[in-house]
């Protein structure tokens, strides 16, 4: 979210550059009130688009930033075959999870659907290894299972270990 601003505040000193040098051009006065008032539609256009893109997932192939991390947490997944593999990804260094989508890979689905099933099955998560390279070899599995967690240590010295005393045998 505190991207948008930055880039909203780079197009209105865009759009703002362009009309002034409409402004200061050598032209009619309508033509300089039309590049005022086409800059003035541009910073509208430039929120707005801002604003709209921040509820789609993004395409895998468009993260540049983030482009060399080595794996990320996948919180949360929808399949919809034919169509396209749309992820919730928490990643390590960026506070908030982002939503991402893959394009339509039957084995990379299925890959996924069984890697969500054991992880399940575990009680544990699922992680993707280098989520925005594309790779070219097949047989790397892209989705892993964590490790079952371990269990919480035991504490032996809290209370004194029972010791069995068996009853008195005198008759």
């Amino acid at each position: 979210m505190e991207d948008l601003i930055f880039l909203f505040a780079l197009t209105v000193v865009l759009a703002s550059l362009l009309a002034g040098i409409g402004i200061w051009s050598p032209r009619n006065y309508w033509m300089k009130a039309c590049a005022v008032a086409t800059a003035t539609l541009l910073f509208g256009a430039g929120y707005s688009s801002l604003v709209a893109m921040l509820s789609l997932p993004k395409p895998v192939g468009f993260e540049w930033a983030h482009r060399h991390l080595p794996d990320a947490t996948v919180l949360a997944a929808s399949i919809r075959e034919g169509e396209a593999i749309y992820l919730w990804l928490g990643m390590a260094g960026v506070a908030e999870p982002r939503a991402y989508v893959l394009p339509w890979d039957r084995r990379v689905a299925e890959q996924l659907q069984s890697t969500m099933d054991e992880a399940e099955a575990n009680g544990s998560g699922v992680r993707m290894t280098t989520p925005f390279e594309p790779s070219q070899d097949a047989r790397e599995p892209k989705f892993y299972a964590m490790p079952q967690p371990a269990p919480p240590a035991k504490d032996y010295g809290a209370a004194p270990p029972l010791v069995y005393e068996p009853p008195d045998t005198a008759i």
